[in-house]
């Protein structure tokens, strides 16, 4: 869904935070396939939300299955994050 706001360029704070407090109190992100974890971090740097304990959990999610992304994915989440300011 955040990625929908974020493509129709809608803004909707309250909403990227719901999701982003949702994704981080899950136990892990092993059930997340790589363009899901690119498309969520893209939407995020787009619609210009920042949540840093959203993107961490997602930098521990690329670094975990990075084999399975394409060139494009990982380009996706190199520009998401440095687009966001996570650069740590």
């Amino acid at each position: 869904i955040v990625w929908a706001y974020a493509t129709a360029k809608e803004s909707n704070p309250k909403l990227f935070r719901k999701v982003a407090d949702h994704i981080v109190a899950l136990d892990s992100l092993r059930t997340f396939i790589p363009q899901e974890l690119s498309n969520i971090s893209w939407a995020y740097a787009t619609a210009n939300e920042s949540h840093p304990k959203l993107f961490n959990k997602l930098a521990d999610a690329v670094i975990r299955s990075q084999n399975e992304f394409t060139s494009q994915g990982i380009a996706i989440v190199l520009w998401s994050f440095a687009t966001n300011g996570q650069i740590d």
